[in-house]
C-alpha cells in the first residue's frame, strides 16, 4: 500500500490541527478509509485554509496570437458539426474543469457569414462579448439582436438561443462567458437543442433596447418578473459615453478607475444570478491602487492599452487581449496612453460571492498602494 502521510497538513497553531502519525493512528486510518470515511483532523487545515487558496493563476492570453488559431477553425469543423465553433479558454490551474478562471468558463467563437448556429438551450447563464465583424446576430426566446463590436449580450440560463452571421456580413469573433463550471460543481446543468433546430423570431427585431432603452425611464405597461435582466443587449456607444460621463464627474475608486456594472433596469441588480459584468474606464495616464477580493474576475480590453499588476506579475495588455484575475490575488491597472482612455469589460461570479454572503475585499498598503513588480514583463 502507497506510504501517505496523514499529518502533512499539521500546523503548531493553537486551534489548529496538529496531530503527529503513529502507527496505531495510521492503522485507524487505513479502517475509515475502507469504511468511505475519515479523520477530519488529517484534512482540517487543507479543506479550512486562513485565507482563500485558488488553484487558477493569472493569465494573459494575447488575441493577437489566439486569433489566426481561432480564424483557422472554420475550414476544420463546421456549426453543425461542433455545435458550437470555439476555441477556449484554458487557465493552467483549472484545466480538469475547461475554466479560464475559477468556476468560469470563457472562450472565442467564430462564425462565417451565412453560418447559423442551431437554437439550444442549457442551466449555465451565458453571454456574448463581440471582438470583431459585422453583422453578428443572437436570437434569445424569440427575441432577436443585431450586434457590432462591443456590444454585450445575454443568453440567460434556461432561455432558447442561437447565434448567426448575415449573408452580406462579415467574419465575426466573439467571447463566449459562461458559469458552466459553477453549474457543474452544483450537479445542476441540463442541456437541451430545440426540436426544430432552429426559432422563429416572434418580436420586432432589437426591441428589447427598444423597450428597456438603459435610461432612467422604465415603461409601465411592461412588467417583468424573471430573475435575469430583460435588457439582453447592452450597446457599446451609450456604454462609453456613459463612462465617460462619469469619469468627468467624479473620481471613481482608486482601485478600478471610473468603474460602472451592467444591471438588471428594473431592479438596479446584476444582469444574471450568478454573472455580473461591468466596465471600467482609467482616464489617460491613471494607475489604480492595488487590492484584492474574494470571486473570480476575467477581464477583456476593449479599449486602448496599458498592463495590470497580478500578484506581482506585470502583464501587458492591448486592445482585444484577455486576462484573469483569480480570487483574493492583488491586482491592479495602467492605462499606458497619456492621452487616450482604456476601457476594460470584466464578467465575474460577483453576484454569487454576494448572494452568499462571502464577499470580501482588502486593499494593499505597502509601497503607497502599489505592488512590486517582481518580474519582466510577459514577452
Amino acid at each position: 500500500m502507497q506510504d501517505v502521510r496523514f499529518d502533512r497538513y499539521r500546523e503548531d497553531v493553537p486551534g489548529r490541527a496538529n496531530v503527529a502519525d503513529t502507527p496505531e493512528l495510521v492503522a485507524y486510518y487505513r479502517e475509515l478509509e475502507r469504511l468511505d470515511a475519515g479523520a477530519l483532523w488529517t484534512v482540517a487545515n487543507k479543506i479550512e485554509p486562513w485565507q482563500p487558496q485558488s488553484a487558477s493563476v493569472p493569465v494573459l492570453w494575447q488575441y493577437d496570437r489566439l486569433r489566426d488559431h481561432v480564424l483557422r477553425s472554420v475550414s476544420l469543423v463546421t456549426p453543425e458539426q461542433a455545435g458550437r465553433r470555439v476555441i477556449y479558454l484554458a487557465n493552467p490551474g483549472r484545466r480538469d474543469v475547461s475554466a479560464a478562471v475559477g468556476w468560469l468558463y470563457a472562450g472565442l467563437q467564430v462564425m462565417h457569414p451565412g453560418e447559423c448556429a442551431s437554437t439550444h438551450r442549457h442551466s449555465a447563464s451565458a453571454f456574448r462579448f463581440i471582438m470583431e465583424g459585422r453583422g453578428a446576430y443572437t436570437i434569445v426566446d424569440g427575441h432577436k439582436m443585431t450586434l457590432g463590436a462591443n456590444d454585450f449580450v445575454l443568453t440567460p440560463n434556461g432561455t432558447w438561443h442561437e447565434h448567426g452571421v448575415a449573408s452580406d456580413g462579415t467574419p465575426c469573433i466573439w467571447q463566449d462567458g459562461l458559469d458552466i463550471p459553477l453549474v457543474n460543481a452544483l450537479e445542476a446543468n441540463f442541456y437541451e437543442v430545440h426540436p426544430d433546430l432552429h426559432q422563429k423570431v416572434e418580436h420586432p427585431v432589437d426591441d428589447s433596447t427598444g423597450n428597456w432603452s438603459g435610461t432612467a425611464l422604465l415603461p409601465s405597461e411592461m412588467p417583468w418578473s424573471k430573475r435575469y435582466s430583460p435588457l439582453f443587449k447592452y450597446e457599446w456607444g451609450p456604454t462609453y459615453e456613459s463612462l465617460r460621463r462619469y469619469a468627468a464627474t467624479s473620481d471613481g475608486s482608486p482601485y478600478d478607475g471610473a468603474l460602472m456594472h451592467y444591471v438588471n433596469p428594473t431592479n438596479g441588480g446584476p444582469v444574471m444570478p450568478t454573472i455580473g459584468a461591468s466596465m471600467q474606464l482609467l482616464r489617460p495616464g491613471e494607475h489604480t491602487k492595488a487590492h484584492r477580493h474574494t470571486g473570480s474576475f476575467l477581464y477583456q480590453v476593449a479599449k486602448g492599452s496599458g498592463f495590470s499588476v497580478i500578484e506581482g506579475r506585470r502583464f501587458d495588455w492591448t486592445e482585444r487581449d484577455i486576462f484573469c484575475v483569480p480570487s483574493w490575488a492583488f491586482h491592479e491597472h495602467a492605462n499606458g496612453s497619456a492621452t487616450d482612455d482604456a476601457c476594460l469589460f470584466c464578467f465575474s461570479d460577483l453576484p454569487v460571492m454576494k448572494a452568499l454572503g462571502l464577499y470580501r475585499e482588502q486593499a494593499f498598503t505597502d509601497n503607497g498602494g502599489q505592488q512590486r513588480v517582481a518580474v519582466t514583463p510577459l514577452a
